[in-house]
């Protein structure tokens, strides 16, 4: 017996054009790599749904293979998926996996992406250079993606890399409550807010507002040609006998905040305090961040850490719930932007 369809009539006064209604509803599927499976489950479990079976497999040469094992057709797919180490072979599993979603009929793919690959090549510093972070964007999109979804981008320029749209999303609410909860009287009362540099003035200057503290700023001098040096020169601010909360997108090898942290206690600073939201954490950045110069250091778990990379004045928190968040207002077309006061 044919079903019978509904169909919606011609109606020029409301400018409605006929057709037919489907059947189907919008479904919202979670699906991930294998970079940060826990990451996955945690968003997967903040909006109250599971993982979508993927199989993955690497061959003996080398190359990669992922399967959707049950039907995404038509469904809402978010991806997730983190770029820590090997980042080439989570990019290739990230294109991979697009493209099985888009030959399995998903009608749209979300690339969730808490940490953007090779964010930190966003510009031309010297001739005949590439610009890497644009080219990442053209491979997710040549690749099938619709949508991508990141934290706390390097440079806030990377979203017009990717031509659809790009929900920047911020820690800061995260960290910011943690500090507010956790902060005793007399931090609260010596409590600067230090910029590492002059790239994050802006980002420091809204910690600044926030927490209603004074900021400093650090002047450094990095030289091109030597990858992960960094010379610190002078603190703009005053920072003697004061509770210094050092602010920043990530921390690779630990360099640039040691010797900020280590200016900073020179000067007469009280405690030092790191907050940043990606914990690359390429060797040698645990040692170093054990440096007698750091109190402690607060990140999200963007990025995943084993315990060799972890010791007792390190605390990482849940990144999960915030995006979570983000992905249930971009599924029921509501505001990202509304979570961060109209910011992002």
């Amino acid at each position: 017996m044919a079903r019978k369809k509904k169909t919606v009539e011609l109606d020029r006064d409301n400018g409605v054009a006929p057709g037919l209604v489907a059947k189907t509803k919008k479904r919202l599927v979670v699906a991930g790599g294998r970079s940060h499976p826990e990451l996955t489950a945690a968003v997967a479990a903040a909006l109250g749904t599971e993982i979508a079976p993927t199989e993955h497999r690497t061959f003996a040469s080398g190359e990669i293979y992922s399967r959707f094992e049950v039907s995404i057709r038509g469904c809402d797919l978010f991806l997730v998926q983190t770029f820590g180490e090997p980042v080439n072979e989570w990019l290739m599993e990230t294109l991979i996996m697009i493209d099985a979603a888009k030959r399995a009929s998903a009608k749209r793919i979300t690339v969730v992406a808490p940490y953007y690959p090779y964010s930190r090549q966003d510009k031309k510093g010297r001739g005949r250079e590439p610009i890497s972070a644009r080219l990442v964007a053209d491979m997710l999109k040549t690749a099938g993606a619709d949508r991508v979804m990141s934290v706390d981008l390097h440079a806030a320029q990377i979203q017009g890399f990717f031509d659809g749209p790009v929900d920047h999303l911020f820690a800061k609410p995260v960290l910011l409550e943690h500090f507010k909860a956790n902060l005793t009287a007399e931090d609260r009362e010596t409590l600067t807010i230090v910029s590492p540099d002059m790239g994050r003035v802006r980002v420091a200057d809204t910690w600044s507002d926030s927490l209603n503290a004074p900021l400093a700023i650090i002047h450094k001098r990095r030289d091109p040609k030597v990858a992960n040096q960094v010379s610190v020169h002078e603190i703009v601010g005053t920072v003697e006998g004061r509770t210094c909360l050092l602010v920043d997108d990530m921390i690779d090898t630990g360099g640039t905040i040691v010797k900020a942290a280590q200016a900073l206690k020179a000067n007469g600073a009280r405690r030092v305090i790191v907050a940043a939201t990606h914990a690359i954490f390429s060797d040698p950045a645990s040692e170093r961040l054990q440096d007698s110069s750091i109190d402690e250091v607060v990140v999200t778990d963007t990025i995943p850490l084993t315990e060799s990379r972890r010791w007792d004045t390190l605390t990482i928190l849940p990144i999960a719930p915030l995006l979570a968040r983000a992905i249930h207002e971009v599924f029921e077309d509501g505001s990202v932007t509304s979570m961060f006061g109209g910011d992002a």
